[in-house]
């Protein structure tokens, strides 16, 4: 039986302050393509991709962007 591994990155995200922001950032992110699994942390203000491949940063941004957010540099 063969494991696929798993690409974890975070991004800090500047911007959000309730549950709802966490919400709409989660599915944002959640709906690209290789996305397995997203974790949003609103105290810590990042959010975290998982995917069989490594989720390019820009598709993350755009995501983010889409949610009314940014990423930070």
């Amino acid at each position: 039986m063969t494991t696929a591994a798993v690409t974890t990155t975070t991004f800090a995200v500047e911007g959000m302050t309730c549950g709802c922001c966490v919400g709409k950032v989660r599915d944002k992110v959640g709906s690209i393509p290789g996305v397995t699994a997203v974790t949003v942390d609103l105290d810590g203000g990042t959010v975290t991709v998982q995917g069989a491949d490594p989720v390019e940063r820009g598709a993350v941004a755009d995501a983010v962007e889409r949610a009314g957010f940014r990423l930070a540099d």
